[in-house]
């Protein structure tokens, strides 16, 4: 994929279910992100996410949420199995084997880093209209500008 095409998304995750660090430590550091029960939130991994698209790994509903990791979509699109079962708190009843409403999709950490906290990311004017900072955005996946993702690079950059 040339530079041209990569996109760059945020995708948050509650660190008692998947936190960076058990998502660097799976086999080969990737994982399957399921869950998704947001039709916009899926749409974007069904027909954006391509393979080597950037990631921002953010934990979400904890005492200090924000990017806590780099990640990249590492493809797999595929059902989400846990909607057809019962047990799941992910399980919809509504959706069929044959016509599977939810979708998953694999994504592998790159890289663990110091947390940029909500606060922190509020500090910098480049990052007022990113998405994520938005009152009122809860949504668990979103785009993300590439001069966004750049800047934060930039910021990940003068952690090393």
């Amino acid at each position: 994929m040339n530079a041209a095409s990569t996109r760059y998304w945020l995708m948050k995750n509650e660190p008692d279910e998947f936190s960076i660090d058990r998502a660097l430590n799976a086999p080969q550091a990737t994982i399957a992100w399921d869950g998704v029960r947001n039709y916009q939130a899926r749409n974007f991994m069904r027909d954006d996410m391509q393979v080597g698209d950037g990631v921002l790994y953010w934990h979400s509903s904890c005492a200090e949420p924000g990017i806590y990791g780099i990640a990249r979509i590492a493809g797999h699109l595929r059902p989400d199995a846990s909607q057809f079962d019962p047990d799941s708190k992910y399980y919809d009843p509504k959706s069929k084997p044959e016509a599977p409403r939810w979708l998953m999709l694999d994504v592998q950490a790159l890289r663990k880093i110091e947390p940029l906290t909500v606060a922190a990311l509020r500090q910098y004017p480049e990052l007022e209209d990113m998405r994520v900072l938005q009152k009122g955005n809860r949504l668990s996946i979103t785009p993300v500008d590439a001069r966004h993702w750049d800047f934060i690079m930039g910021l990940v950059k003068a952690q090393d």
